[in-house]
């Protein structure tokens, strides 16, 4: 058995509260703004996926949650082992979403602009 300088095998928890806080803050606001109807400046050309795309990010940090949680909360091997399988099922659904909103973004551009009345 590992035994980290914390003195449990998930090791200090410290280092994992501080990747969840930074974590947090850098991967949760964009996708709440742009599920709220905000668009970033350098997005405002590709609107088709936006959704799936902060669908996408929400994935991956829901892996962070499920990497960092269990360790942080002294968890058994099997937990934290069946936590990160679990995560790794959240970046396949992330990379799926990731690739629908790239054609969704594909199609509306291929389509071209609607004019006012067409529509």
């Amino acid at each position: 058995m590992i035994i980290y300088e914390g003195g449990g095998v998930n090791g200090n928890p410290l280092y994992h509260w501080t990747a969840l806080a930074v974590s947090t803050a850098l991967m949760l606001p964009l996708p709440v703004a742009m599920l709220a109807g905000w668009t970033p400046s350098w997005m405002r050309e590709r609107q088709a996926g936006m959704r799936l795309r902060a669908h996408g990010i929400l994935c991956l940090y829901a892996c962070v949650l499920l990497n960092g949680v269990p360790r942080i909360a002294d968890a058994s091997i099997g937990t934290v082992m069946t936590c990160t399988n679990v995560g790794l099922g959240f970046i396949a659904a992330a990379a799926v979403l990731f690739l629908l909103s790239a054609r969704g973004d594909a199609a509306a551009r291929t389509a071209g602009p609607v004019e006012p009345g067409e529509g």
